[in-house]
C-alpha cells in the first residue's frame, strides 16, 4: 500500500501544499491518540465554556482546537488559520502561501458515547493583495487547493481531494502511517438512503416535508421506492457514508430561530464538503444554489445543505422549488 506523501507527489501536488497536509496528518494522529484512551486519559465530558458558536464545549473540543493551532502555526507555508470554535483569525508566517479553516472535532457530541467524530479541514490560496484579518478566508470554495477530513471510528481514516478525484487513507496504527486504501471514491448518481434529523420536521419548509412525507412512503408513495434512513449526529460520519455507498444528506433551512434559519458553517463544513462530494460525482447544493459559487461575506457563515447522490439530490430540489418564498410565510 502506499504512503501519504508519494501518493500527494505521484499526483503532483506541490511541494507547499504537500507541507500541510503533512501538518494536518501529525494533528489527525495526536487528536486519534487522545480519542481512543477515551476516559483512560481524562478528556470526556463538557466544559464550563461555549464557544463562538454558542455551544457548549467538550474538553477535547478545546483540545482538539488547541492541538491544531498550535502545530499548524509551526508550519511556515501557511499564512493564517480559522476554526469554528473561534471568533476570530490566528495569523502563522506573513510569507505563507495558504490558510487552513478547520472543524476540529465535529460531532462532538457524540464523543461521550464512544461514537463517530471527526475533523474537517479546507485549504484555500493565501490571497496576494493587501487583504488581512478575516477577509482572508473570504473566498469561494472554488478557491479550495486542498480539503476533507479525517474520520476517528473503528479505523482512523483521511479523506481528501486536491481536485483530482477523492483519495483515502487508513491510519495503520502498527506503523503509524496513513496507507492508501481507496484512490478514488465514486457516489453512486441513485440511493435508496437518506440522512436528515427528524426531530426539526415541523420546523422545515413545506416542500422539504413534502419531499421528506414521500421518502417515508416507500414504494406505496409517489417514489415507488422504498428509502433507509440513517442519522449519525455527525455530518463527517453521515458524509462519509454517502461517499462510500451514496446516499442524500441534508440540514435544511427551518424556522425556529429567524435569525439563524441554518446549522452548518460554510468554511468549516459546506465548502470542503460540497468538494469532496463533487470530486466523487455528486451535487452539492443550498436548496438555492450551488455550494462552491456562494461569496462569503463572514468566517461563520451558515448555509442549507443538500448532498449526496446526483439524481435524488436533484429530485429534492425540484420538490424545493421556490421554497425561498414560501419560507417566510411559514
Amino acid at each position: 500500500m502506499q504512503r501519504l506523501i508519494p501518493t500527494l507527489r505521484r499526483d503532483h501536488v506541490e511541494e507547499g501544499l504537500i507541507s500541510v497536509i503533512n501538518t494536518l496528518q501529525i494533528c489527525a494522529k495526536e487528536i486519534s491518540f487522545r480519542l481512543h484512551q477515551g476516559e483512560l486519559a481524562g478528556v470526556l465530558g463538557s466544559t464550563l465554556d461555549e464557544n463562538i458558536q454558542g455551544e457548549t464545549q467538550k474538553k477535547l473540543d478545546v483540545l482538539a482546537n488547541q492541538l491544531l493551532k498550535d502545530i499548524l502555526l509551526e508550519n511556515s507555508h501557511i499564512r493564517a488559520v480559522a476554526s469554528e470554535e473561534e471568533e476570530g483569525i490566528v495569523d502563522g508566517h506573513t510569507t505563507g502561501d495558504y490558510l487552513v479553516a478547520f472543524d476540529p472535532l465535529d460531532g462532538s457530541s457524540n464523543i461521550d458515547i464512544n461514537s463517530m467524530v471527526g475533523t474537517i479541514f479546507s485549504v484555500l490560496p493565501a490571497p496576494k493583495d493587501d487583504r488581512q484579518g478575516v477577509d482572508l478566508f473570504l473566498q469561494p470554495g472554488t478557491n479550495q487547493l486542498m480539503a476533507g477530513y479525517v474520520l476517528y471510528g473503528p479505523s482512523t481514516m483521511l479523506v481528501f481531494t486536491t481536485g483530482n478525484g477523492v483519495r483515502v487513507f487508513t491510519l495503520d496504527q502498527k506503523v503509524g502511517e496513513f496507507l492508501l486504501t481507496d484512490e478514488d471514491l465514486e457516489i453512486p448518481a441513485d440511493t435508496c438512503e437518506f440522512a436528515i434529523n427528524m426531530s426539526n420536521y415541523r420546523h422545515w419548509q413545506p416542500q422539504m416535508r413534502a419531499y421528506i412525507d414521500h421518502l417515508l412512503a416507500g414504494d406505496t408513495g409517489p417514489r415507488c421506492k422504498n428509502f433507509n434512513m440513517r442519522w449519525i449526529a455527525a455530518m463527517v460520519a453521515d458524509v462519509h457514508r454517502v461517499l462510500c455507498r451514496g446516499g442524500l444528506f441534508t440540514y435544511p433551512w427551518d424556522c425556529r430561530m429567524p435569525n439563524k434559519p441554518y446549522k452548518l458553517r460554510l468554511m468549516y463544513e459546506g465548502n470542503p464538503m460540497a468538494w469532496l462530494v463533487e470530486q466523487a460525482g455528486g451535487v452539492a447544493h443550498t436548496g438555492e444554489q450551488r455550494i462552491l459559487d456562494i461569496e462569503p461575506t463572514d468566517i461563520h457563515q451558515r448555509i442549507g445543505v443538500i448532498l449526496g447522490s446526483a439524481n435524488e439530490v436533484n429530485t429534492c430540489l425540484e420538490y424545493l422549488q421556490g421554497s425561498q418564498s414560501a419560507a417566510t410565510d411559514v
